[in-house]
């Protein structure tokens, strides 16, 4: 009976995350992935749950664009993300991008910021590293 119990369980899991109930909000690297070796330039394409992408200077509650802090560290919430060579912003709702980075090992930060560059906070960040060759 217990096997029972257990299996429903995780059936019953199953569909709520197919479902989307069970999904946090949250920012994701669809490539590439953690700890990857890759090669200039690199591709980078930027995932999204629980908000929607709208340009910069849109300031509709539950939308934003991405930020990807190269080297650098999650901001904390309603923090203004500063435009630099190692802090890119893609105020056109951009989900893709290719970066030159030099050899070794990178992380890159994923920020989500509302239309005015303000920080969601560590929340609606995502780290990964990679080395590149």
């Amino acid at each position: 009976m217990f096997k029972n119990r257990r299996l429903i369980g995780i059936v019953a899991a199953g569909l709520l995350t197919l479902s989307g109930v069970a999904q946090a909000e949250g920012v994701t690297f669809v490539q590439p992935a953690d700890g990857a070796t890759v090669t200039n330039p690199v591709h980078v394409v930027f995932g999204l749950d629980g908000m929607k992408i709208a340009p910069a200077g849109t300031m509709t509650e539950g939308t934003g664009h991405h930020h990807l802090l190269v080297d650098g560290k999650p901001l904390p919430k309603g923090e203004v993300i500063a435009a630099t060579d190692k802090s890119l912003h893609f105020g056109k709702g951009q989900t893709e991008t290719d970066l030159t980075l030099p050899p070794g090992d990178h992380t890159l930060t994923l920020q989500f910021g509302d239309g005015a560059h303000r920080s969601y906070g560590p929340q609606m960040s995502k780290t990964i590293t990679v080395h590149v060759k």
